[in-house]
């Protein structure tokens, strides 16, 4: 009796049970499809990387002796629907049982459930193997609870798995640096040169031309420099820690004309396709820091451990314990347009001009990039949510939805009404120019609020707040601003109103 087992394009994990022993009666099945790569508009090199990490996935596993259905893009047998394939190789294979890896996508989740409902044949489901925690472990833990406060949830994750803690205690007797990972770089402390891969992905490129592949951002070469294997994650891993860690956390939130990277670790598209495991990354940076204590300090560890077992765990679980109705939340009620400057990057903005074009250029940007340039815009220019939902989920190559939704609709939009931010997240052009250069030499002042040269920011974001004001007014972590917002001068504040709404409604002139 054959089974059939479905592998995904995000569940590359080869340390899973499933590939511990050769079993002939087991065939797996993989597909490169329409359907994944049309359900929105990705960036050409988020394509290219899954696939090209998918191909090198397939030869392993044929190389280890598993029996493998591979169709490309192109494959004359490609039905481009998941279900369609699934079917057409039940019947090719004379399969009687049907099994798949939990999906990470409420979509693919659902898709999947329904399909084995129709099936006459046995099924099942397994776990991924990946997370720390399960789906429900998030909403399991905040039940009952009035707020879901990630730093509550990190604190029991260090506990439960006994990271940095000594004697029941956090390390270095504090649980959260964050106050010391703001820090903004002056090309003081020098950049290693990035680790890049030179993976040769042109066949890709030539099968995705073929199939006319509709795809948005830039494409130079015809290599793609992200880990495509967990050989090259490793790699990735290994050097970021001999390289980058130690003033990872210095230097987390800093963004800079002149680097793209700065000390971050690159590991976030193979992370997210499970190429390496959280536990992989966890551990190894535990283990060097163990080695080499006497040079990095606590707080570079403590900020880069945090956003693996704090805050991507309890993004997931999140998602998994709002969706499906998180994905249509529009609790400021935002109905604005997308800028069209956000698909060339032609803005006389320097700091989004930065940022655009770094994630069209690269398929990145880090997560201050996204959440206090591009995404504070959005909401201060009130773009509706589902806009920037499509823009964020197809712009990076570690987007999938699980992670980008609750980042982009919770995080930065507050578009959940604080199910996740205790407040939005926004600033005027003050924070931008304390965390990074862009300032020193774009087109607008930052000091300016409304004469011609002034910064867009500082009159976007004193409109929001006036236009919000029933929607915030009651949280407390706005009194501050409301409280300066009341003692504003009323024609000057006008004056702000004024130009935020023609910035608005004008948003590619500037």
């Amino acid at each position: 009796m054959k089974t059939l087992r479905l592998i995904l394009g995000d569940q590359l994990n080869i340390k899973h049970s499933w590939f511990k022993n050769i079993n002939e009666n087991v065939v797996y099945c993989m597909f490169e499809m329409r359907q994944e790569t049309n359900y929105t508009t990705h960036h050409i090199q988020k394509v290219i990387g899954f696939f090209a990490a998918m191909r090198q996935f397939a030869s392993h596993l044929k190389t280890q002796g598993h029996e493998l259905v591979y169709l490309k893009i192109n494959d004359e047998k490609n039905t481009q629907s998941l279900t369609d394939n699934l079917l057409q190789s039940i019947q090719e294979h004379y399969i009687k049982s049907f099994e798949y890896i939990e999906p990470d996508e409420y979509r693919l989740d659902k898709q999947l459930r329904t399909f084995c409902k129709s099936l006459d044949l046995s099924s099942n489901v397994v776990s991924a193997e990946h997370f720390y925690t399960n789906r429900q472990d998030v909403a399991n833990f905040f039940e009952g609870k009035k707020q879901y406060l990630m730093e509550n949830f990190y604190r029991d994750m260090r506990k439960k798995h006994d990271i940095l803690m000594v004697a029941g205690q956090p390390e270095g007797a504090t649980w959260n640096f964050d106050k010391s990972n703001r820090n903004k770089w002056k090309g003081d402390v020098d950049i290693p040169t990035y680790k890049w891969f030179k993976n040769d992905v042109s066949e890709v490129i030539k099968d995705l031309q073929t199939a006319r592949i509709k795809t948005i951002g830039r494409l130079d070469t015809k290599t793609f420099t992200y880990p495509i294997t967990r050989t090259q994650a490793l790699e990735q891993l290994k050097y970021f820690c001999e390289k980058l860690l130690i003033h990872f956390g210095d230097y987390q939130d800093a963004m800079h004309t002149d680097q793209d990277y700065l000390f971050h670790s690159r590991l976030s598209f193979a992370m997210n396709l499970k190429l390496i495991s959280p536990k992989d990354v966890v551990t190894t940076v535990l283990n060097y820091y163990q080695k080499h204590g006497d040079n990095i300090h606590l707080s570079q560890v403590e900020g880069f451990i945090r956003q693996i077992i704090g805050w991507r765990e309890y993004m997931r679980g999140m998602y998994w314990a709002c969706m499906p109705a998180y994905k249509t939340k529009n609790e400021l009620d935002n109905h604005n347009q997308l800028p069209e400057f956000f698909w060339t990057g032609n803005t006389k903005m320097n700091c989004l001009k930065q940022a655009i074009n770094n994630s069209l250029n690269n398929g990145y940007a880090h997560h201050i990039q996204r959440l206090m340039i591009t995404g504070n815009y959005l909401l201060l220019t009130q773009t509706h949510p589902d806009q920037v939902d499509e823009w964020y989920l197809g712009i990076y190559v570690d987007a999938i939805e699980w992670v980008q939704l609750t980042n982009t609709r919770g995080m930065s939009q507050y578009a959940d009404g604080g199910t996740i931010a205790t407040k939005p997240y926004i600033s005027s052009g003050s924070y931008i120019h304390k965390m990074s250069n862009y300032c020193e030499s774009c087109h607008y002042n930052k000091n300016k609020k409304t004469e011609d040269n002034a910064c867009p920011f500082n009159s976007l974001y004193w409109n929001f707040l006036d236009e919000k004001r029933s929607y915030l007014k009651n949280n407390f972590r706005m009194g501050m601003m409301y409280n300066l917002l009341d003692k504003m001068n009323k024609q000057d504040l006008q004056n702000m109103k004024k130009r935020a709404q023609h910035i608005i409604n004008h948003p590619n002139l500037y």
